[in-house]
């Protein structure tokens, strides 16, 4: 039996309500394959210009932010640090898992 001949005997064995949905998605995968195959391939100047900005990236050291650490400039330290507090979330992890 080809692939043709199981997808009809399915789609005949599938409920109405579901159909739509169905031809939806086969709709959605041929569309998908006829925009696939009709891109081109990079050319040879942007994939020099990827390799060449991907050559000069640098993670980031954390020296600005340590520059600023402990200097706090004002005097709403503590009613900022306390809207840290209210405003974090209430997650806890240490509950039994129901799903387990």
């Amino acid at each position: 039996m080809t692939i043709k001949e199981q997808l009809l005997k399915e789609i005949e064995l599938v409920p109405e309500n579901l159909l739509p949905e169905i031809l939806n998605f086969l709709l959605f995968i041929k569309t998908k394959q006829d925009t696939g195959s009709t891109t081109q391939t990079p050319s040879k100047e942007n994939s020099t210009s990827t390799e060449a900005s991907l050559e000069s990236y640098r993670p980031a050291s954390g020296r600005s932010i340590l520059r600023h650490a402990g200097t706090w400039a004002g005097d709403d330290f503590q009613e900022c640090l306390q809207m840290v507090y209210d405003t974090r979330g209430k997650a806890k992890f240490d509950c039994d898992n129901p799903f387990d």
